[in-house]
This record gives C-alpha cells, sequence and structure tokens, in this order.
C-alpha cells in the first residue's frame, strides 16, 4: 500500500490526502486536539514534536509544510539522517516552499528559473530550507513554491461582513494566490508523475492588488465596498506590512503543464466558489 508521510499536516497538506484514495496517510501535528481531527478524516496523526517515534521507514512518499526555523528545518534537523538512508526506497518527496524566495521585483515577472533574492527573514531561511532538503543524497526531491493561500475557511468574507475588512492601496501593489484544491492538484499531479530535482510554482493566473480581491468579496456578498486606506496610513502588524514588502507577478507556467488549466484560475473564481460552498453548508 502507499504511504504518505506528511510533516506538518495542514491546511494544504489535508486536501491532498482526501484524494488519495487507497493510501496510507500517517501526519504530524502539534497537538492532540489537531490529531483528533486529523484521525476523523482516516489520517495516522502522530504529535511532533513528541515522545512518539515517527515512522520514516514505512513511507513511500514524503511531504513537508514545516516551516524553517531560526535554527534551519526542523524536520531535516531531527530525521535528516534517516530520511537520508531511506530516500533510495521513497517514490517521491515534496518541500512546500514559497514564492517569497524571489523577493521583491517592483511587480516584475518571475519563473522557477529567477534568481532567488529573498528580502525578509522568512524568505532567507527558506532558501536556506530548499537547499538543505536539495543537498539529501538520493531523495527524489520535488519543490514547490507556494503563493498566497486561500480556500474554505479562508477567505475574505467574514471580515467583511464584519465590516473589518480594509481596502489597503499601496500603487503598484500586487500578490499572487492560488487556492487550496488547486494545490491539492498540483501535488497529486506531480505524485502520479515524478519529476525529482523539479520546481514548481503554484500561483493563479492573475496576480492582483489586495484591494479588488476585497471589493470582489463586497460585490459577491452585495454589500459597500470598504473605503480605501493609503498603505503609509494603515496600521498593520510588523508580519503585515511585512507581505507589502515584496510585489511580483508569479508565472506557473510549469504548473499548469504538470496539471492543466487551475480549477480557480483568478480569485474570482475562488471566492464565488467559496460563497457557493458557504451557502451550500448554510442550509
Amino acid at each position: 500500500m502507499p504511504t504518505l508521510l506528511s510533516f506538518g499536516h495542514g491546511y494544504s497538506a489535508r486536501a491532498l490526502a482526501r484524494r488519495l484514495e487507497g493510501w496510507r496517510v500517517i501526519g504530524t501535528t502539534r497537538s492532540e486536539e489537531k490529531a483528533e481531527a486529523l484521525r476523523a478524516e482516516g489520517v495516522g496523526a502522530l504529535i511532533w514534536p513528541g515522545e512518539g517515534d515517527v515512522p520514516v521507514e514505512e513511507a513511500t512518499h514524503l511531504l513537508s509544510s514545516v516551516s524553517p526555523g531560526p535554527e534551519g528545518d526542523p524536520v531535516l534537523a531531527a530525521f535528516g539522517s534517516r530520511i537520508a538512508a531511506h530516500a533510495p526506497r521513497l517514490r517521491w518527496a515534496g518541500y512546500l516552499s514559497t514564492i517569497g524566495v524571489y523577493g521583491d521585483r517592483e511587480g516584475g515577472w518571475v519563473d522557477e528559473e529567477s534568481e532567488l533574492r529573498p528580502t525578509t527573514d522568512r524568505g532567507r531561511a527558506r532558501v536556506r530550507a530548499e537547499e538543505a532538503w536539495r543537498a539529501v543524497p538520493g531523495l527524489p526531491l520535488h519543490v514547490f513554491r507556494l503563493a498566497g493561500i486561500y480556500g474554505p475557511g479562508r477567505g475574505p468574507f467574514e471580515k467583511v461582513r464584519r465590516g473589518t475588512a480594509r481596502r489597503i492601496v499601496k500603487p503598484g501593489q500586487v500578490f499572487g494566490r492560488i487556492h487550496r484544491e488547486d494545490i491539492a492538484s498540483a501535488l497529486l499531479a506531480s505524485i502520479r508523475a515524478p519529476d525529482p530535482g523539479a520546481i514548481y510554482n503554484l500561483s493563479d493566473d492573475e496576480p492582483a492588488p489586495p484591494q479588488d480581491v476585497i471589493a470582489e468579496a463586497a460585490r459577491l456578498l452585495g454589500v459597500p465596498v470598504p473605503p480605501e486606506v493609503p498603505f503609509e496610513e494603515a496600521d498593520l502588524s510588523p508580519m503585515a506590512r511585512s507581505f507589502y514588502a515584496e510585489s511580483k507577478r508569479v508565472r506557473n507556467d510549469r504548473m499548469r503543464a504538470l496539471m492543466g488549466p487551475l480549477a480557480f484560475p483568478t480569485y474570482r473564481e475562488g471566492l464565488a466558489a467559496l460563497l457557493a460552498e458557504e451557502k451550500g453548508q448554510a442550509r
């Protein structure tokens, strides 16, 4: 039986696992509450870091969604030697990274061959983590650089309904986004057609200003569009402000060649689907 070992089995990995019919899925998480939720989905959930062992040697496929820490990648720190020893028996390995590795391009385009020029500590840590994963000998590694993730439970509608959504405007600012289900589709397509060493940008077809997304959410809800707030006047946390420090457009040709057309090629289709799902659940 194919077995996926998923480190940091969270939002995106759970969407992939739901598509793996006939597979055994082992996923790590940090709390018993999250572990119970995963077990309800049929996942063999393990709390890590914790006292129990993680059965690296039972995996046929491996996925890591764990963010690097100040001292490097925690998965490799804990299991690097075991993963290296088991690498020849793995059919596929995936590492979920971020488009933050490209840094700020002032709205210009990047692709998988673009120079990595991270401008934030998070981006620099991701570059080091990618290098560390690629350095594992014999590992059939695939790197996926994700844009901003959204999907069920991660949409702007609740803030728009509450009147707390803000249309923060920074001229020239654009973000890439990717729906959770399109991430799952790309990962599944890669598992079915492995290409060790490949790197994929996972982003939709239309990088867009963040204020346009909020405006579309308001339009779909039939409520007034929140007023614009100049970036210089916005009261943002350091984390939120750091996202506005980078603007780029991300090419996804390699992703589309792998999986075909996106289910949600722009935020418009994605938001409409999220709202339809919400309404269906409310009935």
